[in-house]
């Protein structure tokens, strides 16, 4: 049944009794089931109930009562509220759209203090002098607004940094802040949103570039999920174009901006213990959402083309430099030097660290632009360079399609780079077969792997059923013979199973003739596996 969406009250319901309900080890166990993807056949019974099996030592059927949880049920040895039934709270709470944290961390999100609208009083001159400071927003720089910023959070620099200080955090920066203009206003925002994540991944909150020794240091589990939570909302919120056209005067701000996230994109390539690039990715989306759809031309780009060299000189050879490579390649792509882009792209793939979504980044920008003769080149470039690394090739495959949708003649090159990137691309070109009506080339894979139709869905199958039915014949006769090789009753059953489909095709193809005589000579070869007869006569191949 199709689920019914939970109201905010709801949710909040849930969360509470989740939280009395387990105990917080329970849920952390429960968290990696849901991550490690070991849930099947997920279904809502009603609105109220879910019905779900678990793979664990065993694969255990597992029931949760969203209404009562102490009724829910599971066949693992747990007498009470167990980790299964807890990853399954965390799929509905995707299905919901919801945040899963939320159930992984109820325990502690229960004992969560309200979130103030505003700013909370503080008394005393500091109080005061944030009043003052809140006044001059509007007319301040990056630089003074980050100050006010950093003088925000200084009361909550002791308190556990998790998903609720970040909450806490932004409500403090944004409730104190006065009414500012829409492109104003983004960009406060914006940095308010970086301001709480570097006091999340800074130790002490102190700047990559004071040289601060960060050896060994690393994000613990709650914050982890608070980086992840505003990087999201970095994501959504830069996604979201930025109105520079009615506001021109905000352009300094920009430039102060790009320096900032610039000068912060190097300090983490300089800074080799650092767990990920957190802040390089801002860069990349200032430069994709916000920048670029307010440019008429190439003199910015080219102006941080020449930062972006001069930064690199003053790099330590033993630096990562993946991010400055990504970076200068990016602006020579906005430059239309696709060469020397792809030049730098290369050099980055080149070494450890470069994540696919960082090579296919580069990809949208040009969607985006219906720039498909220089989409198309990219994607024939940029294959290889994912060919080498685990990842879903799904977006890969569509901005093929949508390149061909409007240039039908690049169609020859989408078949050439995927069959290049064999074996990774190997799922997503099957499906490319099929999405294109190319089903003779889709069987030849099939029988050259040595697939049986078992390995298939029937839905799997249809379409080449119904548009080339004649092709399954020697899929299935292939795996009839195999069957039949194994010499026990469960492969005579399978093989029996495929006869029947076999010969249903041999009717739908009119060539009942051909069905008969194969039969026959079936029979005869095989005349002596009396186990094998028996299962013939019980599918009523033979009387």
């Amino acid at each position: 049944m199709q689920p019914t969406y939970m109201d905010d009250a709801g949710w909040d319901k849930l969360i509470s009794e989740v939280a009395q309900s387990f105990d917080d080890l329970t849920l952390k166990r429960g968290f990696q089931y849901y991550k490690q993807k070991r849930l099947h056949a997920f279904k809502m019974m009603t609105d109220r109930e879910i019905m779900c099996i678990v793979e664990g030592r065993e694969d255990y059927v597992t029931a949760v009562k969203l209404d009562h949880l102490p009724e829910s049920r599971c066949g693992c040895p747990v007498s009470g509220m167990c980790k299964h039934m807890a990853a399954v709270l965390m799929q509905y709470a995707e299905d919901q759209e919801r945040p899963v944290h939320s159930i992984a961390n109820a325990k502690a999100l229960v004992d969560r203090p309200k979130i103030p609208a505003k700013a909370p009083a503080v008394p005393g001159r500091r109080g005061e002098q944030l009043k003052k400071l809140a006044a001059l927003i509007p007319g301040a720089t990056v630089q003074q607004w980050r100050e006010y910023m950093a003088l925000i959070l200084e009361p909550l620099i002791h308190t556990v940094r998790n998903p609720q200080y970040a909450d806490r955090g932004l409500a403090a920066i944004t409730g104190a802040a006065p009414k500012l203009s829409p492109a104003a206003g983004k960009l406060f925002k914006l940095h308010a949103h970086l301001c709480v994540l570097e006091s999340l991944i800074k130790p002490g909150g102190q700047p990559l570039a004071a040289g601060l020794s960060t050896l060994s240091y690393s994000v613990g589990y709650y914050t982890s999920i608070a980086v992840s939570d505003l990087q999201k909302q970095i994501l959504q919120m830069m996604k979201q174009s930025l109105p520079l056209a009615e506001a021109p005067e905000e352009w300094p701000r920009v430039y102060d901006t790009i320096a900032y996230l610039r000068g912060e994109m190097l300090a983490e390539v300089r800074d080799r213990s650092r767990e990920q690039p957190y802040l390089a990715n801002c860069y990349s989306l200032l430069w994709n959402h916000w920048i670029t759809p307010n440019l008429s031309g190439p003199e910015l780009y080219a102006k941080e083309l020449v930062e972006l060299k001069q930064a690199g000189e003053a790099l330590s050879t033993s630096a990562s430099r993946h991010a400055l490579l990504l970076a200068e390649s990016r602006m020579h792509v906005f430059l239309h030097e696709d060469a020397a882009a792809m030049e730098k792209l290369r050099t980055a793939a080149e070494h450890p660290g470069l994540h696919p979504q960082e090579v296919m980044d580069f990809l949208s920008p040009l969607a985006g632009a219906r720039q498909w003769e220089r989409l198309t080149d990219w994607l024939a470039m940029t294959g290889p360079l994912l060919s080498s690394r685990l990842y879903n090739l799904q977006d890969y495959a569509e901005y093929w399609d949508d390149a061909i949708h409007y240039l039908p003649e690049a169609e020859p090159r989408m078949w050439e780079t995927l069959s290049g990137m064999l074996p990774l691309s190997r799922e997503i070109y099957e499906e490319q077969l099929l999405a294109y009506g190319k089903w003779q080339e889709w069987m030849d894979i099939q029988l050259s792997s040595g697939h049986r139709p078992a390995d298939f869905r029937v839905s799997d199958l249809q379409p080449v059923e119904k548009n080339a039915p004649e092709l399954l014949l020697p899929f299935y006769h292939q795996a009839v013979e195999r069957f039949v090789l194994e010499k026990n009753r469960h492969g005579y059953k399978a093989a029996v199973k495929l006869l029947k489909r076999l010969a249903k095709l041999y009717k739908k193809t009119k060539r009942e003739a051909r069905w008969n005589e194969f039969l026959d000579g079936f029979l005869d070869r095989h005349s002596r596996l009396r186990a094998l007869q028996e299962e013939l006569r019980k599918g009523k191949l033979i009387p």
